[in-house]
């Protein structure tokens, strides 16, 4: 027998050892089509490439896949493939703490090795879908894979983006990070057009391809804090500090990121930043947090804060 057919048997070996918890010699033979002898080799060679099969004597025994020191590679057929890549699809929409950005990169590296076959039925399952979710804003999910690819890969990305004008101009960046706050999907990458660090909504993105030049990876800000600064605070006319007496944790469960950027301060008091074209509204919100607060900056939030306790004390009376 050549060797890749032996190597193409070991491989359905270590799938089927993965399609359930225990397998008799006699079955694993049967399935594979060779003799129980060819099937103790061939979990030799699994063994020897690290993967711990173990193997119980007597009635009722057989193999079984343990755990072991590494990840061994996972072997799905059609239908495990099209479930997995859908459920990944769903998942990487952020309802899951902490699951969104893992599943886009497992999302990406099963796309790309995705026969073209498969990739469509997944397409038409998810185009099929509908989820009941919140108000955030919905990506296309191959947007998300090319720009996942993009980030891993550290190539150079071309769309379309609109400018303040209202009118849409080519940009070409090189992307580092995807953040996503609950609502909306960031990009945080250096625009090469103007030399800076720059954040994209995705849900504003036309005709995103990626390109094959590659670039050298720079030093830059943290992707989180960054996008949660320029989502806060740079878009607004005003910007707002206000010291709340309570833990930064409190005011965060009250506060989505989109919204408000919280600092540790001290003795259980934190800093709250928002960023607001009115500052009336600013002290309606603030209001409504229920914990002492202390204006910092700017001084007109505090005027605004007078009108609004006027108007409260008038509607009481």
């Amino acid at each position: 027998m050549s060797v890749e057919a032996t190597t193409e048997r070991v491989l359905r070996l270590l799938g089927l050892l993965q399609r359930r918890p225990s397998w008799t010699a006699a079955a694993l033979a049967a399935e594979l089509g060779v003799t129980d002898r060819s099937v103790r080799r061939d979990v030799e060679r699994l063994r020897a490439l690290g993967y711990p099969v173990h193997a119980t004597a007597g009635v009722g025994g057989g193999y079984r896949l343990g755990a072991g020191t590494r990840l061994p590679p996972l072997l799905l057929d059609d239908e495990e493939a099209i479930a997995t890549a859908v459920s990944l699809r769903m998942a990487s929409g952020g309802t899951v703490a902490g699951a969104g950005e893992a599943a886009l990169r497992a999302l990406a590296k099963l796309d790309q090795v995705m026969p073209p076959r498969l990739r469509a039925e997944v397409r038409a399952v998810h185009g099929a879908t509908e989820t009941l979710v919140g108000p955030g804003v919905q990506i296309d999910a191959e947007l998300l894979v090319t720009l996942a690819r993009a980030c891993r890969d550290a190539v150079r990305v071309r769309f379309r983006y609109p400018g303040r004008d209202g009118g849409e101009r080519e940009r070409t960046v090189e992307p580092v990070r995807m953040v996503a706050t609950g609502r909306r999907w960031y990009l945080m990458a250096w625009d090469t057009d103007r030399d800076a660090w720059r954040t994209f909504r995705l849900d504003r993105m036309r005709e995103a391809a990626a390109t094959t030049w590659r670039f050298r990876p720079r030093e830059h800000p943290d992707p989180v804090a960054y996008v949660q600064r320029a989502v806060t605070e740079a878009p607004y006319r005003h910007r707002a500090r206000i010291r709340v007496h309570a833990t930064a944790d409190e005011v965060r469960q009250l506060v989505p990121p989109q919204v408000g950027r919280v600092e540790d301060d001290r003795d259980g008091w934190c800093v709250l930043v928002v960023g607001a074209a009115d500052l009336d509204a600013v002290a309606v919100h603030v209001a409504r947090l229920d914990f002492e607060t202390e204006v910092l900056e700017p001084p007109e939030l505090r005027k605004a804060a007078a009108r609004l306790a006027h108007r409260l004390t008038a509607l009481a009376d």
